[in-house]
């Protein structure tokens, strides 16, 4: 506030002087006693200290002298002043009467201060124009009485106290509103708890077949039932023996425990009953419940989400149809999502109609570009969407294997152990007869049908269907027309086939419509449609009693929600589906979906069903239409035709042999699914070169599942092609243990790297094909590796994925090990096993636990090459044992107590060197240790340490530079490359198109 706003022009210095004679100086305190500073404390003549009441008249005359002697108009007419001048002594000793303390003087301002004044005083009784005069001096002499209370130390003091009690009290009004309103965190965190917590019990138990026979014991609790299975990448996925020719890696495997930590995003395939639910299931309650990891999981099934034709949901609809659906906090979903904790299971893009999936792929491709950094598991089955459907995502595809020889004993033993009231000796007769009979072990390739086959072979006291078709119709059997009997039940006895005619026509409909799901009115609107024609089911009632019949008597059925029903699994759809479609004659309506994914079961099993002259207008169809696919579809319908013309059996086998070998992991796969038929039409191995071809044919033998297969994979165990024998050894755990080791590993030459997952594995080959490179994954115990490296002295040992394992005393007195591996073994805790051992070569992945590196490091006399992940203790690069030069080192993830490369340059062989994504040097002596390097030509290092090369260093020896995490290297730091890297030919990361602009053009840029 100016004094020309009020219309007098007053100098402060004028001002000023008067009206500190009106306030005391020093001595008022700051304030910390009860009562605050009130301005009457400051006020001169209160108590006569210095200033009485002609003193203060005597001030408001000189102040209304200096106004009116101020230049510009005369804003007072003659005669008034002495008035004013009364007046403005009046208010002005009205200061000591007021009850406001300074701070809360200065909190309202000269304006409002000055109406305060006048309102504490008595009236001035003026003219208009000097009452204007007289409010106009009040406030000038307010603004500067307030600059007078904040000049005082005392109000500094005041004011700092005022303000601690308004912070106190502030925060004490906010810490009760905390109590009221909870923290946004602290609604997500009890939100979470809930729903994790909700999902664990939600999917923790399943539906077997066979074990709702029994009353109370439908539900299978998971931890029980679940089955590890595996599963297998395509050639080229995945790391897996090394060392071959050709050009072709490995294939590779990985138990479905270990397939979302090593692969962020995966599509997985599989067949109907493979399993591919369930593993979802255990996923979502393995998250739900190891909350350590903070993963959230959200399980979106495809069908349910689009079975009206909806839009697929945004991430605040994840939770409909959840009893939680609205009940979390407002975009609880968008900040799991953001903070990467999310774990995405996709179920069943095969459920869809073929026209949904490309919009579904451009949804998951939305949701994966606004939230990266969260993992993601799609399932499928094989041929539903092509082989690279999901690779611009980076999805991993994989395949669910089917079930090995020790998953169906597994299996079978849980299954019995659930069914307490199965006789023990049901068990071990099932178990003998897989074992001995190739048609029953071919059956029982995955949980599904492993259930079926338990289930008939109890029910049947020991008697088993011959083949797929008998085995369908027994279990449809056992369900519609006995199920209700042996429970006692008292219901109307119905006969099987009304049932299997009203349900077919409802597994048609969805075959027809590309659904797996239906709404239940649509569902009593087709019965009641059908009963007119099918008079023996009115003894259930109306079509809502019969649809109710089915849904909880018969199991075939299920409520996955209130208002929608499926068949309890896709087979038996397929099954019923080929029924209705021979029934009414649709031959052509079958054959016409040749090349669609959700028909090829149908039309099988109309094959398998149908009459003679239906098989072969059904197959002779299937070759007319001359597609790779539908002649495959046909070879494969002849294992379903027990009836069929010698002549079209061999014109189909002709067709197909044209197809062979495969040249595709598809093809390949498509051909293992037939049957022992493929094995008679695969070339034998002196008939293929070594290449693609080699391995694809193995890898159709492989998939038969048959112990059939086993002397045909025999007769490759001499092939030329490295890849060839690695793919023999990678299918190792689908065959009988023994056999397999003794008939396909033994034949193996000596230095064929093989892969064991199992203690029987280990022991099988120490019996058949004892060998000094070897491969242990999974759950080995240590004291099998103890036998084995007992009477085996190994020269390569990689020890892959076993949480079992706490100690490497196995490891002991094994002095001709030259290369080692340990990775991804969480449960390590005791390290003494690999000190003194000669390794030349060593890969240690040791994530957990602080484990103390030092002395293993300083005990490897023979170290060339080191890689090491994860965190350890009591180490630095300078700690090796005397003599030990390294010729490469590859720190991943690695922080090590010595800062950065410090004490690499005494290895002067070094040619390879990675510092990982965790290096940030602190200082140029940290980049000048490589400068020492003279034999250095391939580095890796993040950006942030690229960005933070002194002036003027150069190593012009390196030839490749990896720089991850490079997406931060723009075009100035992308410039600065050729003069540190003079002799640079080869760049890896993901650069923006602007950084790889600003490098010369010899220099090639890969992205990785």
């Amino acid at each position: 506030m100016d004094a020309s706003v009020i219309g007098i022009r007053l100098a402060s210095g004028v001002v000023g002087p008067l009206v500190k004679k009106l306030l005391q100086g020093e001595g008022a305190g700051a304030g910390l006693v009860d009562r605050p500073v009130r301005i009457a404390s400051y006020v001169a003549w209160r108590e006569q200290r210095g200033l009485g009441a002609a003193d203060l008249r005597r001030l408001a005359d000189r102040l209304v002298r200096e106004a009116l002697r101020a230049p510009g108009e005369r804003p007072l007419p003659p005669g008034e002043e002495a008035g004013v001048a009364a007046a403005l002594a009046a208010t002005l000793h009205a200061l000591g009467d007021l009850t406001l303390s300074d701070v809360e003087a200065v909190r309202l301002g000269p304006q409002a201060f000055a109406r305060a004044l006048r309102a504490a005083a008595p009236h001035p009784g003026l003219s208009r124009d000097a009452e204007l005069f007289h409010a106009r001096l009040v406030d000038l002499a307010c603004l500067h009485i307030l600059n007078f209370f904040t000049q005082r130390s005392t109000f500094v003091a005041a004011t700092l106290v005022e303000q601690s009690r308004l912070h106190a009290d502030t925060i004490a009004k906010v810490d009760e509103l905390l109590t009221r309103i909870p923290r946004q965190d602290g609604r997500d965190a009890a939100f979470e708890a809930r729903y994790l917590s909700y999902l664990a019990r939600r999917h923790s138990a399943l539906t077997i077949f066979g074990l709702d026979l029994a009353p109370g014991s439908a539900r299978w609790p998971l931890d029980a039932a679940y089955v590890s299975l595996e599963v297998s990448t395509t050639p080229g996925a995945g790391a897996g023996a090394s060392g071959g020719a050709g050009g072709l890696p490995a294939p590779s495997s990985l138990p479905t425990a270990r397939l979302l930590a090593e692969h962020p995003r995966v599509l997985l395939r599989g067949e109907a009953g493979s399993g591919k639910t369930t593993l979802i299931q255990w996923l979502a309650v393995t998250a739900a419940r190891d909350r350590g990891d903070g993963l959230v999981p959200y399980v979106l099934p495809l069908r349910t989400l689009t079975r009206h034709g909806e839009r697929l949901p945004a991430p605040r609809d994840f939770l409909a149809g959840s009893p939680l659906a609205g009940e979390a906090p407002e975009g609880w979903e968008g900040r799991v999502l953001r903070d990467g904790r999310a774990l995405l299971l996709v179920d069943g893009i095969d459920e869809i109609p073929e026209a949904e999936r490309e919009p579904a792929r451009d949804w998951l491709t939305d949701l994966i570009t606004a939230y990266p950094g969260n993992r993601w598991l799609v399932t499928s089955r094989p041929s539903a969407v092509r082989q690279d459907w999901l690779a611009g995502e980076e999805f991993t595809e994989v395949t669910l294997a089917p079930m090995s020889t020790a998953n169906v004993r597994a299996f079978i033993e849980r299954w019995h152990l659930a069914a307490d009231d199965a006789p023990r000796q049901y068990g071990e007769q099932l178990l003998d007869s897989v074992r001995r009979k190739p048609d029953l072990a071919r059956l029982a390739t995955n949980p599904l049908l492993c259930g079926m086959i338990c289930a008939l072979h109890r029910e049947r006291r020991g008697f088993l269907p011959s083949g797929r078709k008998e085995l369908y119709a027994a279990a449809l059997s056992m369900l519609l027309h006995r199920r209700d009997r042996e429970r006692g039940l008292r219901v109307p006895e119905l006969a099987e086939e009304p049932q299997l005619q009203l349900l077919q026509r409802l597994a048609y409909w969805l075959i027809r419509n590309g659904r797996t799901e239906m709404d239940r009115p649509r569902a009593e609107a087709l019965i009641a449609a059908a009963l007119p024609a099918v008079p023996a089911a009115a003894a259930l009632g109306d079509a809502p009693a019969v649809f109710g019949h089915f849904l909880e008597r018969t199991g075939l059925l299920r409520a996955p929600t209130a208002d929608t029903v499926e068949f309890v699994h896709r087979t038996f759809q397929d099954f019923l589906g080929a029924r209705a479609a021979l029934d009414e004659g649709s031959l052509g309506e079958l054959t016409a979906h040749a090349e669609d994914d959700q028909w090829e079961d149908v039309i099988a099993m109309a094959v398998a069903q149908g009459r003679p002259r239906e098989r072969s207008e059904i197959i002779e169809t299937l070759l007319a239409r001359d597609s790779h696919r539908s002649i495959l579809l046909a070879l494969a319908c002849l294992g379903y035709a027990a009836e069929l013309a010698p002549a079209l059996r061999a014109e189909v086998e002709r067709r197909a042999g044209r197809l062979i070998p495969p040249t595709s992991v598809g093809a390949a796969r498509e051909l293992g699914r037939i049957g022992p038929l493929v094995l008679g039409l695969l070339p034998p191995p002196e008939e293929i070169p070594a290449g693609p071809a080699a391995v694809h044919t193995v890898q159709a033998a492989g998939g038969v599942l048959s112990e059939l297969a086993i002397p045909f994979l025999a007769g490759y165990s001499g092939h030329p092609s490295y890849e060839v024998r690695a793919e023999l050894a990678r299918l190792w755990p689908r065959f009988e243990t023994r056999r397999y080791a003794a008939e396909v590993i033994s034949l193996l030459p000596p230095d064929q790297n093989v892969t064991v997952v199992s203690d029987a594995e280990l022991a099988a080959l120490a019996e058949f094909s004892p060998r000094r490179d070897l491969n242990v994954v999974g759950d080995v115990s240590g004291e099998a590796l103890t036998a084995y490296l007992g009477a085996v002295r190994a020269e390569y040992l990689a020890v892959r994925g076993n949480p079992l394992l706490t100690h490497l005393r196995f490891l002991e007195g094994q002095d001709a090990l030259h290369s080692l591996e340990v990775s991804h073994c969480s449960g390590i805790r005791d390290l003494a096993g690999l000190t003194g051992l000669p390794v030349r070569t060593a890969v240690l992945d040791l994530r957990g636990d602080l484990l103390p590196l030092g002395p293993v490091l300083a005990g490897w006399a023979s170290l060339r090459d080191l890689v090491l992940r994860g965190a350890h203790a009591n180490w630095s690069l300078d700690g090796f044992a005397p003599g030990v030069e390294l010729e490469s080192v590859n720190l991943y993830s690695v922080t090590p107590d010595a800062a950065g490369p410090v004490g690499l340059s005494r290895h002067r062989r070094l040619r390879s060197v990675s510092l990982g994504e965790c290096w940030a040097p602190r200082h140029p002596a940290e980049w000048e240790e490589l400068v020492l390097l003279p034999g250095l030509t391939e580095l890796a290092v993040p950006a942030a340490a690229l960005a933070l090369v002194p002036d003027g260093l150069c190593l012009p020896s390196v030839e490749r530079l990896h720089v991850p995490r490079s997406p931060g290297t723009g075009p100035e730091g992308a410039r600065r490359i050729p003069a540190v890297f003079p002799g640079l030919r080869t760049l890896s990361g993901n650069f923006d198109e602007s950084a790889v602009r600003a490098l010369p053009p010899h220099i090639g840029v890969t992205h990785a």
